[in-house]
This record gives C-alpha cells, sequence and structure tokens, in this order.
C-alpha cells in the first residue's frame, strides 16, 4: 500500500522539453514501486498511447490526462475520472488547436467550463499571492469538489515558506491541495540532455540559457518514500494523489472505436450489402456462371469478415475505389488486401487471388484479431481531390489523417547537439557527414580518429554521448502522407484533432502505430506515378485509336509480351526497366504472370542478401534440382523452385517446418519487416531451428532456410504486394510492345519519372519504329500527342513542355491563340499570343518554329527585332481581324545556318534530346581512328576479348547488395553497353566517373547467353571530342536512375550502414517529410 501516486509527468512527447521516454519513466517507477502514475503533457496527449503501451510491460497503470497552459498564464492539469471525460478533455484540446493552428494550442479560462463534466483539474500555483486566490475561486466555481491544487518543490530560497503559504491559501479557499513532483526526466542522469533539448528549443547554447534553463535540476522521477518524506508536514495532500489515482478509472483500452456504419444500400447492414456487392459483382464478372472455386472462396471469406466486423470497412474502400473510377482516376489497391478474392470482384484490387493461390489469412485473420489494411494507390496527381472527398463525405469531424512523428535520426542528433554545446558549425557538419545516410548508430570513436579530433576532449565526448540519447526523440509532428482514420461518432471524442500544416487538411495525434495498438481501422490513400501514367496511355488509346482497355482487363498472359520483356527491352516499364531487372530477365525469361511476381521481388536486397537469387536461377535454367526433404513443405516452396522468395511462404515454412501458430508466424512476419528491434529476427532462430531438426529436416537445411530468412530481414517482399506491381509492370509491358506510340507520349508527359531521361526514353520509341516529330508551335499542345502518320503506328508529337524554361501558362496562351487560324511568323505569334518576349525566345531556342521554314538562328534573329510588347492599337486591331499587320515587320536576312554538329547540341540543351542525329555520330571518324568499337558491334565479339567502346554516360550506381562494385551505362549512336568497375578500380578513377559526360570504357568483354558487359580496367574521358561536336559543352543530363547525380538512400553493405526500423507496408517515405516534398517519386528503383 503506497502513499503517493505521481500526476505531474512530462514525456518527450511534450516536444524538447521532456527529456524521457514512456518506455523508460515506467521502467523507473516499476523499479521505485508506483502501483500508477499520472501523464500530462503540455497541450497534447500524444503520449498517451505509447505510455498505455508501457503499462502493459510494467504493470504500473497510466493515467492518461493533459496539461493546459491557459492564455492568461494559469496552468492546468486535467484528468479524466471515466470513458465520457476522456472524450470532454479531446474536444476541449482540439478547441485549442484549431484556434493555435499547427503544433500549438491556445485556450482561455472561459473554455473551461463547456468541458469541464467529470474532469479532475489541479491548478499549478505560482506564488501564494490574490492573482491564486482568484484563481482558486474560478477553479472551485468551475470544478467544486473535483478541482485541487499542486503543493511541489522548487528548490528555490523560501520554498518551505511558499508551499506553507499555499496549503494554507487552498485550505482557506476551500480547496483540496495535492502534492505532485513534477517530473521531466526519469533519472538524474538524464538532466544534461533535458538541458540540450532546452537549448535547441530556445535556439541558442547550453552556455547561453542562463535563467531559461530549468530552474531546479531536481526534476526526476522520485520513490513514494522519498516524496512521503519530503511533504510529511502535508499528509492530507499526500493523501489526495492517491485519491485522485482511485477516482480516475479510464483506461485507454475503452476507447470503443466504431467505425463509420456504412449506408451503401437502404435496408441492409452492412454486411447483407457486401454479401449482395459481392454475389452480384462475381456473377457479372463470369456470366452467371462462376466457378465453384470462387464462391468457396467467397464464402470463406465472408465468414471471416462477418465474424470480426469488417464489412463496413471493405464497403469503405469500394466506395472511395467507386468514386475514383467514377472521376475517371486509376487507382489499384496493393499490400495485402491483394490476398482477398472480395476485394477482387470489387474491383479493389486487380489480382486473381484465386488463380495465383494467394494467402488470405495474411490479409485477415480471426487469431491476430487486428483491422485489415488495404492500400490503395492513385495517380499522385489527382490524388488531393479523393482526399478532400474523404473529408466532405465523412465530414471534418469523422475523418482526419495520421501523424508522423518525426524523431532524431543521427545526423540531426549530432548537429542539434553540437550547436547546443557550441561545437563550431564546420565541425558538427564533418561529424554529421561521417554518418552515412539515415543510420541509427551514432558517431563512434573510430570515425572521429579519421578527422584526426581528440577524442579527450570533454564537450567532444559529451556532444557525442547525448547524440546518441537523441536518436528516436520526437522532434516535431508531421502528416503522414495518406493514412486516414474514419469514425461513426466524433473522431474528436477519441483523440483531439489538429490542422495540418496544408491548408484543408487535418490530422490527430496519434501516429499508426499507436492507432495499431488501440485496433482503429485506418484506410490508406497514396499517390504512385506510373498510375498516372498508365491512365494517361488509357485515354490517349481510346482517344486516338478507339480501344478502350483497362487495368483489369489484362488478365491473360500474352506470349507477345513476354517475348519482349525476356529480351529486356523493357525501358521505361514500371519496377522492371532497372539495370539490375535488365540483366536478370534474360536468365529469367518470365513466361507467366507469376514469373513475372517472382521477377519484382527477386531483385531486392533481401533475396540477394539471403542467397536466393542464384539458387533460383540454377534451378530455372535446369542446372540443379530443387530439394524439398518432405512433401508438406512441397506444398509451400514448390511455385519457387524450393527457394522461400516471399514472406508469405517464410510464414508457412514456420507454421509446416517448425510447428509455429499462425499467430507466431505473424509475429515472425512482423519482425521480418521491420526493425523495431535491431535483429528481430534472431531470436526466432532456436525456435525455428530446433522446430524443424525435431520434424525430421536434416540440420544444415534448417539452418540454410532461416538464414534465408533472416536476409528478408532487411528487406522482405509480400507476394500480394509483388503482385500489384507485377500487375503494373505487365500493364506498362503490354502498351509498350502493342502501342509502343501511346507508350511514349504517356511517358514523356509524366516526366520526371522513372529510370532513364527523356532522350533514351525517345530514342527506344524510335528503335521501335515510332515516328517522333520535334516541337512545334503549329502543331504541339502542351502534353505530347499522336499524329495520323501512314504507318503502322501514330506519330508522336512532342510537347511544348519538352522546352526548357517555358511555362504552362505560356504554353497555355499559345495553344489557345491559334485555335482559328495557324500563325503565319515570329511576330504572329507574339503579337497573338501576348506572351512575354522571353517565351518566344525560348521557343526558338527549341527550335520550334520550323513550320513557317525559320530555323533555329533565324528565329533566335527575328525575337531580337521585336520590341519589348507589341504597339496596343495595332495589336488590338490584330486581334480582332486574325491578322497581322505590316507595322515593324524586320527586313528578312541571310544568315549563315549552324553547323549539323551545333544543331544536335543546341537541341539537347533546349529539349534534353536530338531527333536530327545522336552527338557521336559527328566524331565516330575520329574514335574509329582511336580503335574504338560500336556498341552494337559488341555482340560480334568473341568472349574474353579486349575492347574499348566510348559513349555518353547514362546510369551509374553502386548497389549495397554488390558490394561497392560500380554499374555503369553509355550509350553511342548504334545503342548501349554496360561496363562493371570492381571497387578498386573505382575508387582510382572516382572524378574522371564521377564527373565525365563521354566516356571510354577499356576492358574484356564477358558474355552470358545474351547478356554481355564490359569489365572495365580503364576509364577514359572523352569530354573533348563531346566537345568538338559543337565547339561548346555538351549539357549532360542524365535520368533519375543515375545514383551519380541523383542520389538515393544509402547503400546496403556499405561500410557503416545499419537498417533504420522500416515498416515494408509503408510507401517508401516513412521518414516524417512533409508529404508534399515526398509525393513526387524520387526513383523507381529502390536501392
Amino acid at each position: 500500500m503506497t502513499h503517493y501516486v505521481e500526476l505531474q509527468v512530462l514525456t518527450h512527447f511534450s516536444l524538447l522539453r521532456g527529456a524521457s521516454s514512456p518506455d523508460e519513466l515506467f521502467a523507473a517507477a516499476a523499479v521505485l514501486g508506483y502501483p500508477s502514475i499520472g501523464i500530462s503533457d503540455i497541450g497534447t496527449v500524444a503520449g498517451v498511447v505509447r505510455a498505455w503501451e508501457a503499462q502493459k510491460a510494467t504493470g504500473v497503470r497510466s493515467i492518461a490526462g493533459t496539461r493546459v497552459d491557459l492564455s492568461c498564464g494559469r496552468r492546468l492539469l486535467l484528468y479524466p475520472i471515466n470513458r465520457p471525460a476522456w472524450s470532454q478533455i479531446t474536444r476541449l484540446l482540439t478547441v485549442g488547436k484549431k484556434r493555435a493552428g499547427k503544433g500549438g494550442c491556445l485556450l482561455h479560462w472561459h473554455d473551461l467550463e463547456p468541458w469541464s463534466e467529470g474532469v479532475i483539474a489541479i491548478l499549478l500555483p505560482h506564488e501564494a499571492d490574490e492573482e491564486n486566490l482568484a484563481a482558486l475561486a474560478d477553479l472551485k466555481a468551475i470544478y467544486g469538489r473535483r478541482g485541487y491544487m499542486a503543493l511541489f518543490q522548487r528548490r528555490r530560497p523560501g520554498d518551505a515558506v511558499r508551499i506553507d503559504a499555499l496549503a494554507r491559501q487552498a485550505g482557506g479557499a476551500g480547496v483540496r491541495a495535492v502534492v505532485t513532483g513534477d517530473v521531466l526526466y526519469h533519472a538524474p542522469d538524464a538532466r544534461l540532455l533535458q538541458d540540450v533539448v532546452t537549448a535547441v528549443r530556445e535556439k541558442c547554447t547550453v552556455d547561453e540559457l542562463g535563467y531559461r534553463r530549468e530552474v531546479n535540476a531536481d526534476r526526476a522521477l522520485k520513490s513514494p518514500d522519498e516524496m512521503v518524506r519530503r511533504f510529511r508536514a502535508y499528509p492530507d495532500a499526500l493523501q489526495a494523489s492517491v485519491d485522485i489515482s482511485r477516482i480516475c478509472t479510464f483506461d485507454l483500452g475503452e476507447l470503443q472505436y466504431q467505425y463509420p456504419h456504412e449506408k451503401l444500400i437502404d435496408g441492409l447492414t452492412a454486411q447483407e450489402a457486401l454479401q449482395k456487392l459481392a454475389t452480384e459483382a462475381v456473377e457479372r464478372l463470369f456470366d452467371g456462371e462462376v466457378p465453384a472455386a470462387y464462391t468457396d472462396q467467397i464464402t470463406h471469406e465472408m465468414r471471416l469478415i462477418g465474424e470480426l466486423g469488417y464489412a463496413p470497412y471493405f464497403l469503405t474502400v469500394y466506395a472511395i475505389v467507386r468514386e475514383a473510377r467514377r472521376r475517371g482516376i486509376l487507382c489499384q489497391g496493393r499490400g495485402s488486401a491483394a490476398n482477398s478474392c472480395v476485394c477482387f470482384v470489387l474491383g479493389v484490387t486487380s489480382i486473381d487471388p484465386v488463380k495465383h493461390e494467394l494467402l488470405f489469412e495474411r490479409f485477415v485473420s480471426g487469431e491476430r484479431r487486428e483491422p485489415p489494411d488495404i492500400d490503395v494507390d492513385f495517380e499522385h496527381e489527382r490524388r488531393e481531390e479523393i482526399i478532400q472527398w474523404i473529408y466532405e463525405t465523412y465530414g471534418r469531424n469523422h475523418a482526419a489523417l495520421t501523424a508522423v512523428v518525426t524523431r532524431y535520426r543521427a545526423r540531426g542528433a549530432v548537429r542539434d547537439v553540437g550547436k547546443a554545446l557550441g561545437l563550431p558549425e564546420d565541425l558538427t557538419s564533418s561529424l554529421a557527414g561521417l554518418v552515412w545516410g539515415w543510420s541509427a548508430d551514432g558517431v563512434g570513436e573510430k570515425q572521429v580518429e579519421e578527422l584526426n579530433l581528440d577524442i579527450g576532449d570533454r564537450r567532444l565526448r559529451l556532444t557525442l554521448e547525448l547524440a546518441r540519447k537523441l536518436i528516436g526523440v520526437p522532434r516535431h509532428m508531421s502528416q503522414h502522407p495518406g493514412g486516414f482514420v474514419l469514425t461513426h461518432d466524433r473522431l474528436d471524442d477519441l483523440v483531439p484533432i489538429e490542422p495540418a500544416a496544408m491548408e484543408d487538411r487535418q490530422i490527430i495525434e496519434w501516429d499508426k502505430d499507436d492507432i495499431d495498438a488501440l485496433k482503429f481501422m485506418k484506410v490508406d490513400v497514396l499517390g504512385l506515378g506510373m498510375l498516372g501514367c498508365m491512365n494517361r496511355a488509357f485515354n490517349m488509346l481510346e482517344a486516338d485509336k478507339g480501344i478502350c482497355v483497362g487495368l483489369a482487363d489484362l488478365q491473360d498472359d500474352d506470349p507477345a509480351v513476354y517475348a519482349m520483356i525476356s529480351k529486356a527491352d523493357t525501358l521505361g516499364t514500371f519496377q522492371i526497366e532497372s539495370r539490375a531487372q535488365m540483366s536478370m530477365l534474360p536468365r529469367m525469361k518470365p513466361r507467366r504472370f507469376y514469373d513475372l511476381v517472382i521477377q519484382v521481388a527477386i531483385v531486392r536486397p533481401g533475396p540477394i542478401q539471403g542467397d536466393m537469387v542464384h539458387p533460383y536461377l540454377r534451378r530455372r535454367e535446369g542446372l540443379e534440382k530443387p530439394e524439398y526433404p518432405r512433401p508438406e513443405l512441397r506444398a509451400v516452396l514448390e511455385k519457387t523452385l524450393g527457394v522461400p522468395l516471399f514472406q508469405e511462404q517464410a510464414m508457412k515454412v514456420a507454421i509446416v517446418g517448425a510447428g509455429f501458430t499462425p499467430a507466431e508466424a505473424d509475429q515472425l512476419r512482423r519482425a521480418m519487416a521491420t526493425f523495431k528491434v535491431t535483429g528481430g529476427v534472431s531470436h526466432f532462430s532456436e525456435k525455428l531451428i530446433e522446430g524443424m531438426v525435431e520434424r525430421g529436416y536434416p540440420r544444415d537445411f534448417a539452418e540454410r532456410t532461416f538464414r534465408q530468412l533472416e536476409g528478408f530481414g532487411s528487406y522482405g517482399f509480400p507476394e500480394s504486394h509483388a503482385a500489384s506491381f507485377a500487375k503494373i509492370s505487365y500493364a506498362s509491358s503490354w502498351m509498350k510492345h502493342h502501342h509502343p506510340d501511346v507508350f511514349c507520349a504517356a511517358l514523356m508527359n509524366a516526366q520526371p519519372m522513372g529510370f532513364y531521361a527523356p532522350a533514351q526514353i525517345v530514342r527506344d520509341a524510335r528503335d521501335h519504329g515510332v515516328e517522333v516529330r520535334p516541337p512545334c508551335v503549329n502543331a504541339s499542345r502542351w502534353d505530347c500527342t499522336l499524329e495520323k502518320t501512314g504507318g503502322r503506328y501514330l506519330a508522336v508529337r512532342l510537347g511544348l513542355r519538352q522546352i526548357r524554361g517555358l511555362s504552362n501558362a505560356d504554353g497555355a496562351k499559345i495553344v489557345g491563340a491559334r485555335e482559328l487560324t495557324a500563325f503565319e511568323s515570329v511576330e504572329d505569334v507574339w503579337r497573338r499570343s501576348g506572351v512575354p518576349r522571353a517565351a518566344i525566345e525560348k521557343l526558338a531556342d527549341g527550335d520550334a518554329f520550323h513550320s513557317f521554314s525559320v530555323d533555329r538562328r533565324q528565329g533566335l534573329w527575328k525575337v531580337r527585332g521585336l520590341g519589348d510588347a507589341p504597339l496596343p492599337l495595332f495589336a488590338a486591331a490584330d486581334r480582332v481581324a486574325e491578322t497581322f499587320s505590316a507595322e515593324g515587320i524586320e527586313p528578312d536576312v541571310a544568315l549563315r545556318p549552324l553547323t549539323d554538329g551545333r544543331e544536335v547540341i543546341e537541341d539537347y540543351r533546349a529539349l534534353q534530346l536530338s531527333l536530327r542525329a545522336h552527338p557521336l555520330t559527328f566524331v565516330r571518324d575520329e574514335l574509329a581512328r582511336r580503335g574504338v568499337t560500336k556498341c552494337a558491334d559488341l555482340a560480334n565479339i568473341r568472349d574474353g576479348r579486349h575492347v574499348e567502346v566510348a559513349g555518353i554516360v547514362l546510369v551509374r550506381q553502386k548497389p549495397g547488395s554488390a558490394k561497392g562494385v560500380l554499374f555503369i551505362t553509355i550509350e553511342d549512336e548504334t545503342g548501349i553497353a554496360n561496363g562493371i568497375l570492381w571497387p578498386d578500380r573505382f575508387e582510382a578513377q572516382r572524378r574522371t566517373i564521377m564527373s565525365a559526360s563521354m566516356v571510354g570504357m577499356k576492358g574484356r568483354v564477358q558474355k552470358e547467353g545474351e547478356i554481355i558487359h564490359v569489365i572495365c580496367d580503364r576509364i577514359i574521358d572523352h569530354g573533348d571530342l563531346l566537345h568538338r561536336v559543337g565547339d561548346m559543352s555538351f549539357p549532360h543530363r542524365t535520368g533519375r536512375g543515375d545514383a551519380g547525380q541523383h542520389p538515393g538512400s544509402p547503400d546496403r553493405g556499405d561500410k557503416g550502414w545499419k537498417p533504420e526500423t522500416r515498416n515494408q507496408y509503408w510507401p517508401p517515405h516513412a521518414d516524417g517529410m512533409d508529404p508534399e516534398e515526398v509525393v513526387r517519386f524520387k526513383s523507381h528503383d529502390f536501392h
């Protein structure tokens, strides 16, 4: 029986004030012998879910509350006594947050009364003065017996006198006093960190903090006995803390989350409505003759959905998808939802789970009792429409996005702590520069020695120690890119809602882990660039060729498409266009959809590190036989030739091979998908290996299996996810094979996206027999369009968007001005469109005036002759008459035309590509004299011969799984060549490789089947030759796949690389960046 309970505790969710996490505080409370402690962060309840989770781990009860600092300077702790009172508090905080905007909470005294029922309020006094008397009277008027006043030590002269005066004042006012400890951290040694976060918050160094530093260094959690000893003169105030903890019975587990009741069909419950929709949909799908497999699967799923009560959730997602289809926004479900037949027949996903034998339990299982997770990808330009539609349909009181807690990573921690401790900027930068990418480990002593710094220096050592402690501490809250929480009753009855930084958006205070813990359901509305591109392609196909096709129509395998994929002719397609994928495709030779699913999943660091790729390829090529020690494993692994490639297979192996229950297997999957604890998979090793040996498997087989599963740890890929991606890969390949003209135009309109630059996309289309026409002021619209030709394909007309520096608004004016009659001269364009002279100059740069036989040089000359603005009277008359008066026409001048080479280089400068010729055609004679082979001739050269090939650099990559090997792709006028550089050769020639725009690769030819590589010994900079082409420097711009110019995340396997916590079920931007920065996909190759 304890005589004191701590009720005034800040966690690190009081951003940059508290210095300890709820886990640390509760662990300390358990050691000190507290039965319960109250959590009261300032103006927020962001930490209460973590505290509730800590309660389960430590057995110390968590009393959820908050602290409000009012505008008049009074401060109160608020604790709910029951579930309705919790809603009073969350509604109050919502009022304050709406008023203050993102990250604040502004409340006045008069706001408290409407939301006071069932709430205990503890006033935090300053001094025992008149102000405090008034505050006590106001407190009693609103809260009555539920109003208390806190007594806490400030460790200043006269503290005992102050506490005594306050206790008397409270007694006189008829308000009961209660002792609190005013806790900021869990143990005294965290005080240094507390000073550092205060300095970060105040934007100054620790030395300059002065009086802004916490007045009292005694703010750690103290034992109940110690508190009783300090306040033994006030036994009633001590007892009050215990009484309050008894009255406050509210537990977060009571938050009965209610999903919105979807009323899609009147008079039917959600379950009946879903059943009806699914039955009708499947009958439509098969024209009334439904195969038994489908009816059985749907019955099985509907039974589970009914048991768990998830029907409304499915209806919501169906409603969102239906709305997107109605608006013509392309979308597709992905993630584990692809395992569901109900989702498939309703059109939420386009993967047929019966055909592909996917495991429904991976998505919804009766044992896990956790809400399903359906992610829906939308084309990212129009995703905002859907987000706003959700807000309008469900109401702003019932829908909000979840939060993302942005936490310190190693780099930011070193920078902020260094700044707070007063280290010079260049020193913190060089320390932070040693941290590779975004690791979770701080800077070690070895790295400090590399910088020749003195590790004995106290400040430096302290910086590194505190930076390590700061990693993982919340820095600020931001919004999630698309995870919605929807409720039936008011959402702010469950959790406070605050406005987000973007207008018309709002977020709740909890992130997706908190929501999982409380079993709330969320709907994910995510953006995917390739879907936008495919939607444009389908629309163009219908408009220009009259062929109506959608993603869902492409269910059957087309041998011709797979023949194209097997030749690695996949430039521009989704997921299978990277270098690694292209060199794998001819060995895999995909022949059906499932091969493509494997192809998407196998070129990932996980399978590569788990050593699954080579065994799989050898078995596929028939060089070795798959081994299945037991028949039950054969059933699980047969479709991937005995190599576990997917998370679902890992789960099944654990179930049938080692006797895990499905729930344990699911924990194994979670350990593989997230690194909540580094090495999360490893503690399953004994259980898995021993379990398999007991069941009669050879030990070496069991150990090898575990090693393969552990390789997944860094990046396992769920089968359903791979299937959803493969679907888009197949659709894009189908389009590329059958309609390369449409594919090229759609891809050019979606730039920048994918792996390659526009020049390669256009070149690839021309290699496939598509005519590409240059931008033209009379024929081009803003986007690339298709034009009739006599040939097999339509011609692609490059849009005005391709001209560098021309704005969309000016482009629209130009297109609008020629609606009735075409332009006849440069002056005519300028007058009628009314765009500034600079825009006309950009058009001349892009050689867009060739339709009235004005070449680039003449165009630029004529632009020089234009005034600053047309004379207004003449211009107005011309617009009305749609003609062009003779005022100010320049006489024609014969100019010397540009050389062909110069024209090509100018094309690259203005359009990033040239339709005239490849720059290398002009220097081929010189290259031949130097003995350089053409890229296309590599096919006729014997394996092992020494050659030199030269070309413009397209892509440079150093994937981490390749242990520092550099892959480089170059292009000449005949084709492309792939080079490989070993790490020592790369380091020796690093500057040339990183900076040259045109290189020669000298080395040995290596052939494996159709795959040809040059193993480079030397890289030669041929920039001088390229310069000679147009007597000017070559504007070298690579595509997004080139890691030399577009660095992505740190590479796996690089020194110092440590995987961060990362849940695969989330698009790769869970770094808590702002969604607006993230939505544009940086690259589609996830190295």
